[in-house]
């Protein structure tokens, strides 16, 4: 049985890698691909049933992803972004679990209203790790990237807390508006004291423990479980826990990491999450058959257009609430004007119709019990579990594949002071470098040529970047020739390789020293092609 498990593990793994490298060859994000695969796969005949357990996301998935969005989202963009942030994460999802709930309460039949705020909480949050993967090789705004990133992050801690209150009122036909607001904000703040509360320790840790770069990474890997299943022990909010702690661990990193951790821990972390969201989006895809095998009480049909009208409905009141909540606080608010630069209306739409769900939205869907607490069966289960994954789908798919004709056709594009910044810190770098050889090895420069060749290539790079800064006539006209010196260190590189392959087959030299220069030149391409 074990070996049965683990050889279907390995099996999906294996097909995330292949299915994924497909994706890349045909330009499609993967996460939108590895859905459609997995639906695909579904349909073969004799294709094992893999259902997706709740409890699996939940403890499994969802700490390390979340952890690894928050670890990659700057502290200070998310606060200087936090009314836009908390008025979708917050407001949004509450404004759509309403909406979602009035909509399936008047449309079908016997479907009540809190059963109506159970399926609004389920489908309200759009997925922290859909939007940037999707987003990722696009030319977007910057601060529409952290908006859609901070809202994924804290949004799954709202609809949950939503959905818990809803489930409760199914299950014990009390509800309390008061209590559920006190509620909500208490086991918010708990979420966030715990997150902290382990962050500051691994932060002591990290500094002040003798650690190594695999201690370090590690610890890493370990923290977020420890945040979310302490805080969800204590019905606290998990999601925030791990989400504040990943931010404090972010913004406090270069305090307590050396290079070697750093590039360790970065190398670990894209892999495991490359295969947690691979393996989480085939999942969804191969959810349909036992979602449709469910639907006996239901026609096709009827359920088909109810998942429709929810779907259209998701989509409608996101655009709906996002238009006002970029603007009408401009209008009320004089320090707003004066601080933030007026959104283009291109921009606030694709904010809008970035919207996608996913694996967090069919994870809360599944874990609705089976019955009541009378014993009884629990009522449109599984009509909501096919709503659900047809959202997830329309809104995945549809809105995924269709963004890069979106920002096309809106004609949005990175501002050119995005790209003046990074000028600028070319530009500080480089002068700090030629201060210090000048007060340091000024009689070095001026004597022996490897010292006077490298002022001289930084005197190089801070020239560039001020004419670039400066936006010199000149400079626009005369082709660039970085791209092409780049490409002549590139294939420097590959020649430095091959004359390391071939001391590797002659048995010239100790493999450990070709090694160890090898990893010398793996660092140098790196650096280049970044």
């Amino acid at each position: 049985m074990l070996q049965n498990h683990v050889l279907l593990i390995l099996s999906l793994l294996f097909v995330v890698t292949m299915l994924s490298m497909l994706s890349q060859k045909l330009k499609v994000s993967y996460p939108i691909f590895l859905v459609i695969a997995g639906l695909l796969i579904s349909l073969i005949p004799g294709t094992p049933s893999i259902s997706l357990e709740p409890e699996v996301v939940f403890i499994i998935f969802l700490p390390p992803l979340l952890y690894s969005a928050a670890w990659y989202t700057s502290w200070n963009d998310f606060w200087s972004n936090r009314r836009p942030i908390g008025l979708l994460s917050v407001g949004l999802v509450i404004f759509t679990s309403a909406a979602v709930a009035f909509t399936a309460h008047a449309m079908i039949p016997g479907f009540s209203l809190a059963m109506g705020f159970l399926l609004g909480g389920i489908i309200s949050p759009p997925d922290a790790i859909a939007a940037t993967s999707v987003l990722q090789g696009l030319k977007v705004p910057k601060r529409a990237i952290t908006i859609l990133e901070g809202e994924s992050l804290v949004n799954d801690a709202s609809s949950l807390i939503v959905f818990r209150f809803a489930l409760a009122a199914i299950l014990t036909g009390q509800f309390v508006l008061w209590k559920a607001g006190a509620e909500f904000v208490w086991v918010s703040l708990m979420g966030i004291v715990v997150g902290l509360a382990f962050a500051f320790i691994e932060y002591l840790i990290h500094k002040f423990l003798p650690t190594t770069p695999s201690i370090d990474t590690a610890i890493t890997l370990i923290s977020p479980y420890l945040m979310y299943i302490t805080a969800e022990h204590f019905h606290f909010s998990g999601v925030l826990a791990v989400v504040s702690g990943g931010l404090f661990m972010s913004w406090r990193s270069h305090e307590v990491f050396s290079y070697n951790t750093r590039i360790q821990t970065n190398s670990v972390w894209q892999t495991l999450v490359f295969l947690l969201n691979g393996v989480v989006f085939i999942l969804i895809g191969l959810q349909l058959p036992g979602i449709v095998a469910g639907l006996e009480e239901n026609s096709m049909l009827r359920s088909f257009t109810y998942a429709v009208v929810i779907s259209l409905v998701t989509i409608l009141i996101r655009i709906l609430w996002v238009f006002p909540g970029a603007y009408v606080p401009r209008i009320l608010s004089k320090n707003i004007r004066k601080k933030e630069v007026r959104p283009t209306p291109a921009s606030v739409f694709l904010v809008a119709w970035s919207g996608m769900r996913g694996v967090v939205s069919l994870a809360a869907a599944l874990s609705i019990p089976l019955t009541l607490s009378s014993g009884h069966a629990f009522p449109y289960r599984n009509l909501i579990l096919f709503i659900t994954f047809s959202v997830i789908l329309v809104t995945l798919v549809i809105q995924g594949l269709s963004l890069p004709f979106v920002l096309k056709w809106l004609k949005i594009e990175e501002p050119e002071t995005e790209h003046a910044r990074e000028q600028e810190i070319r530009l500080r770098l480089a002068n700090i470098v030629l201060d210090h050889i000048e007060h340091n090895y000024s009689s070095e420069a001026n004597s022996i040529e490897a010292f006077t060749r490298l002022r001289d290539r930084y005197k190089r790079m801070a020239e560039i970047s001020a004419r670039k800064l400066e936006k010199e006539d000149e400079l626009k006209k005369r082709p660039e020739f970085l791209p092409r010196y780049r490409e002549m260190l590139l294939e420097l590189v590959h020649a430095r390789r091959q004359e390391l392959n071939k001391m590797r087959h002659e048995n010239e030299f100790p493999d450990e020293l070709i090694r160890k220069k090898e990893e010398e030149l793996d660092l140098e391409e790196a650096r280049l092609r970044k």
